[in-house]
């Protein structure tokens, strides 16, 4: 209905002039007193025969619109699937439509060798960075001094942003070293807390945790940084209390914390890009990025994150490991 109104919108001008001449002829013949049938007549055939082109002409019509409207579910080849050109406005439009697309094309391929160029530059960089890291800790070890813990502790943390970095530019990447295989979660779980065992004493947060005994098909290494930036969330917002990590049927790995917890407002939105809310504003060093990342990791891998918070009594990050239809290598 909508393309028929714009159709005869279109062709308003033919009709107006054929009414209009119609009318001044009908004129004419009455003033000369000749008789209105010799006018009416020829007008009616005129209007059966406009009538019947129309029809036709509406359907050629139609038929071209459906024809783009099936061309824009085409991401690819755009251009092979362009209607027959029939009149000269057909090939202006094309014309354009090709110039279009070639600069687009142009500009896509700058923008990926940019963007290819930013993300190896920051690859090396990430790498490059990590040696002085690793001077460090071994520094670190072998000092007594009183101030080494807290030094120590605030290293991990700038490894673990740099490590965000380097995940944030390979989700993106034009390739994945994802490796799907069956593993072990009690050693996924067991690594990811290992490299928070001296915050967990420092701070005095009681771990909740037995081993599960049970297997679970995902990446190690990508499964490993979801579970590290829920537990540095955790222990972030947990001034004092429990960090818990149990399983509920029949693959949900939870981590639950007595902290601060997450407004209601927020709950629904703390997993995108940049979003920090209430308690990442108060904080000042929230970057809203780690929880989009687990997010987007979950996703690639086939599993689900959610969130469930009840306030100021904790927040619960639930991950579903339970996804059946993984290629296993």
């Amino acid at each position: 209905m909508k393309f028929l109104y714009y159709y005869l919108k279109q062709r308003k001008t033919g009709v107006f002039l054929f009414s209009l001449f119609t009318l001044l002829f009908l004129c004419s013949f009455i003033l000369y007193k000749i008789p209105a049938g010799a006018v009416l007549y020829p007008a009616m055939l005129c209007a059966f025969f406009a009538a019947v082109f129309i029809f036709f002409d509406y359907k050629k019509e139609l038929k071209k619109h459906n024809r783009l409207v099936e061309i824009r579910k085409y991401t690819e080849n755009l251009l092979d699937f362009l209607p027959h050109i029939e009149t000269v406005d057909d090939e202006d439009y094309q014309q354009i439509i090709r110039l279009m697309d070639d600069e687009q094309r142009q500009r896509t391929t700058e923008m990926n060798i940019k963007y290819s160029d930013m993300t190896d530059y920051y690859t090396a960089w990430v790498h490059q960075i990590k040696t002085p890291i690793s001077s460090i800790k071994l520094t670190l070890q072998n000092s007594d001094a009183e101030y080494s813990g807290i030094v120590a502790e605030d290293l991990f943390r700038i490894e673990q942003y740099v490590e965000m970095v380097l995940m944030f530019l390979r989700l993106d990447s034009d390739y994945t070293d994802y490796v799907i295989q069956e593993y072990n979660l009690d050693e996924i779980i067991k690594g990811a807390v290992k490299k928070f065992a001296g915050q967990f004493i420092r701070r005095k947060i009681h771990l909740a945790y037995e081993p599960f005994g049970i297997t679970a098909v995902t990446d190690e290494k990508w499964l490993s940084f979801v579970i590290e930036q829920v537990i540095s969330n955790a222990l972030k917002y947990t001034p004092e209390g429990e960090i818990s990590i149990y399983l509920e049927s029949p693959k949900t790995l939870c981590i639950k914390d007595t902290g601060i917890g997450i407004a209601p407002e927020d709950i629904q939105r703390i997993f995108e890009k940049g979003f920090t809310g209430c308690n990442g504003r108060t904080d000042k060093k929230a970057s809203g990025i780690g929880l989009y990342l687990c997010k987007r990791i979950c996703t690639n891998l086939g599993h689900t994150i959610s969130a469930l918070s009840s306030g100021k009594n904790g927040t619960v990050i639930k991950i579903n490991l339970d996804k059946k239809k993984l290629f296993v290598e």
